[in-house]
């Protein structure tokens, strides 16, 4: 027996069929229905012996091209496509079990992430949580989530798996056995660095174990930001649900805010990161065209910006005081340009001449290095003044990095716009540099807590 939806599709065909004889010549009713009755023995015999309806009807009218000339042109002129719009449509009904289970998948994992970022708070009666456990731990929550859909995804080998097993669990015992100071710097830096050092192990699940791939390496680079843009998409709903939710309740005498605080802002950031992983995935041509856009409209702004800066700080002479607070935020400029650069890198065609956007980046990246100098001569300054310190110390190896990677881009980028080297070799630079990043975030880890005595 055959479905409902093969009969619907079988009679279609005969319709299809039967209006084709009769419209190419003036053949009497009676034959058409003799042969007909002929096609459906036909249909009924090759379905009796274990053909599928789609497969039946291709032979049927292939063997009724043997005894009428009109079918057998009927055949030769729809065979091909009745067989395109089968295979077709199977691989679309592939593809759409496969989204719809990639989709269940990925929220199973949101809904694993937000669990585990509960869990503290759920066992708080069986233990004390920890003043900045969170701060140290978010990602150790986090992050197991989003590996375990790639584990899921990518089908990672067993060694793989135990590898990055070895990670986190390296990761929980660094950010949990040192006897932290409450709100101390030590404290605050391996909140700060651990996700540094633990995004490397997610990239190495998203490349599928292949991280020594540079090819592999840049894609890891474009979906890190692609994921930020989606992440920041749902985030802003997420701000207009929560603000609509707490207006209507509120007309009720209903306080919601508390729920918003306890339960939807860290369950939904948490599950956000895995829902936003799948997104990027799915919607991956929809992104594809974004990712040109946000370079070319962002590159010139920074660098605008840069200049600014600089020929003020020109204009007004002497050194500079950067404050704490002001280093950081000077820090994350410097973090977002790169972020920026290496984005404009992964969205290039690397066989497309050299236009106007790569003289722009190389603009960018010579303002960046020049306010990264700024920002070493303000570290140095504050070191040679109040002492080591951790936060001054961590700071000055990052811009050091910073500063290693944004002049190795500018020099690739040069000689590529002077037809010396191929884009190929910026790009390889670019994701060879990654794991220093994280090497430096595992260093501030380990080890600085006990340097500077968990203060």
């Amino acid at each position: 027996m055959f479905s409902s939806y093969d009969q619907q599709w079988l009679e279609e065909q005969i319709e299809t069929w039967r209006g084709y004889l009769r419209r190419r010549q003036a053949i009497r009713t009676a034959d058409v229905a003799e042969l007909e009755d002929h096609l459906r023995g036909v249909l009924e015999e090759l379905m009796a012996s274990g053909l599928a309806a789609d497969e039946a009807f291709l032979v049927a009218i292939r063997r009724m091209g043997n005894l009428d000339a009109l079918s057998r042109e009927f055949a030769r002129e729809h065979s091909e496509r009745i067989w395109k719009q089968f295979v077709i449509g199977s691989v679309d009904q592939k593809e759409d079990t496969k989204r719809w289970t990639d989709a269940a998948a990925a929220f199973g994992f949101a809904i694993l992430a937000a669990l585990l970022v509960k869990a503290p708070a759920l066992l708080e009666s069986l233990w004390d949580v920890p003043a900045g456990f969170y701060i140290r731990n978010a990602s150790l929550l986090i992050f197991p989530a989003l590996i375990g859909y790639f584990i899921w995804k990518r089908k990672l080998p067993q060694s793989v798996i135990l590898g990055l097993t070895a990670v986190f669990v390296a990761g929980v015992l660094f950010a949990n056995v040192y006897p932290f100071h409450p709100a101390g710097s030590t404290e605050s830096l391996t909140g700060m660095h651990l996700p540094i050092a633990l995004w490397l192990a997610v990239g190495v699940a998203y490349t599928g174990g292949r991280w020594q791939d540079w090819a592999r390496r840049m894609d890891f680079v474009r979906w890190s930001g692609e994921l930020f843009i989606y992440y920041v998409l749902i985030a802003l709903g997420g701000g207009v649900l929560t603000a609509v939710m707490t207006l209507i309740f509120t007309t009720i005498g209903i306080d919601v805010r508390p729920f918003f605080a306890s339960w939807l802002l860290p369950c939904g950031a948490a599950g956000a990161v895995i829902v936003s992983s799948w997104l990027v995935e799915a919607k991956q041509s929809v992104i594809e065209n974004m990712a040109p856009v946000l370079s070319r409209l962002f590159t010139p702004l920074f660098a605008a910006v840069l200049l600014a800066f600089l020929t003020a700080l020109l204009a007004r002479g002497g050194g500079v005081d950067i404050s704490r607070d002001a280093l950081i935020a000077f820090d994350l400029l410097l973090a977002v340009v790169l972020g920026l650069v290496l984005y404009s890198i992964s969205a290039r065609d690397p066989d497309a001449q050299p236009d106007m956007l790569d003289i722009l980046q190389v603009v960018l990246l010579l303002s960046a290095i020049l306010a990264d100098a700024v920002a070493l001569w303000a570290i140095v300054a504050r070191i040679s003044e109040f002492g080591w310190s951790p936060n001054r110390v961590a700071a000055l190896g990052e811009n050091l990095i910073l500063f290693a990677n944004l002049t190795g881009s500018a020099v690739f980028y040069a000689r590529f716009l002077r037809g010396r080297a191929s884009f190929s070799a910026l790009e390889r630079w670019q994701t060879a540099y990654l794991p220093v990043y994280a090497l430096w975030a595992a260093v501030v880890v380990l080890f600085f807590p006990p340097v500077f005595g968990y203060i």
